[in-house]
């Protein structure tokens, strides 16, 4: 099972496949081992094979995905409170749920009419060091936690996210200060060049965060004035979907995943 899932892991990040030589040379797997295990996966459908040896996903894993997504409830219930967020800001809003120690963005509503936008992938696990939601989450923390949390996933690169991604543990800390007495993260150009974004943990009062509400823009447009302007209001919807959330089991504390879900 392990060498199965590392290849569905694998592949996941390679929509166009990949050869079996790189698959068991990167993953550390004897070649005809893993030639057997990808026979395999071909056999109940979440592999197909390419030609001259390559492999590559079928969708029946990204239809798994959708329909858990539209069982649990996460869209009916959130959309309408994004929508309205999303008309207020005119920017990108995006909702992150906390699995574990991952934060996975599950659902997007667009505020902005025209000019740029920044919309990064559905179903991508949040870089918790330099992400809003990331940090939002963090400043629930105590400091040893969030330590030992980011640790865990690592900092993410300045060269591969933004600019100001903090690159030490100590300075992570220091802004996670700055979160907590505002009551909602706020950064810049810190996932990504010339993106700003903020966010607000989704956390029924006496029970830990369930996951965060985002809203990001270009920096040339969402400002850090206009970002302190709409942080209330950012602050009350997330309150506002805790409260109604709790109808979905994805919005559910204590049904949200296990700790062993540390990757």
């Amino acid at each position: 099972m392990e060498k199965a899932l590392a290849i569905l892991e694998y592949l996941a990040a390679r929509p166009h496949g990949a050869p079996l030589v790189s698959i068991a040379t990167e993953l550390n797997q004897i070649r005809s081992g893993c030639h057997r295990t990808l026979n395999e996966l071909v056999k109940y459908g979440y592999v197909r094979p390419l030609q001259r040896g390559e492999y590559a996903l079928t969708t029946k894993l990204s239809s798994m995905g959708m329909s858990f997504l539209s069982k649990s409830g996460i869209i009916d219930i959130a959309q309408p409170v994004m929508n309205r967020l999303a008309r207020e800001t005119e920017e990108l809003v995006r909702l992150a749920i906390l699995d574990g120690t991952r934060l996975t963005l599950v659902a997007k509503a667009v505020g902005a009419k025209v000019g740029l936008l920044y919309d990064p992938d559905m179903g991508i696990d949040l870089r918790l060091s330099c992400s809003a939601a990331g940090h939002a989450w963090l400043a629930t923390l105590s400091d040893q936690q969030a330590t030992e949390v980011v640790v865990r996933q690592g900092l993410g690169d300045p060269s591969s996210y933004g600019p100001n991604a903090p690159v030490t543990v100590e300075g992570l800390l220091a802004m996670l200060q700055g979160h907590r007495k505002r009551g909602f993260s706020l950064i810049q150009n810190m996932y990504a060049p010339g993106m700003n974004s903020m966010a607000a943990v989704i956390r029924r009062k006496g029970e830990p965060a369930a996951g965060a509400l985002i809203v990001a823009g270009p920096s040339s447009r969402f400002t850090e004035e206009r970002m302190l302007q709409l942080g209330p209001n950012l602050v009350k919807m997330a309150n506002e979907l805790a409260l109604i959330g709790s109808a979905s089991p994805l919005l559910k504390p204590d049904d949200r995943g296990t700790w062993g879900n540390m990757a």
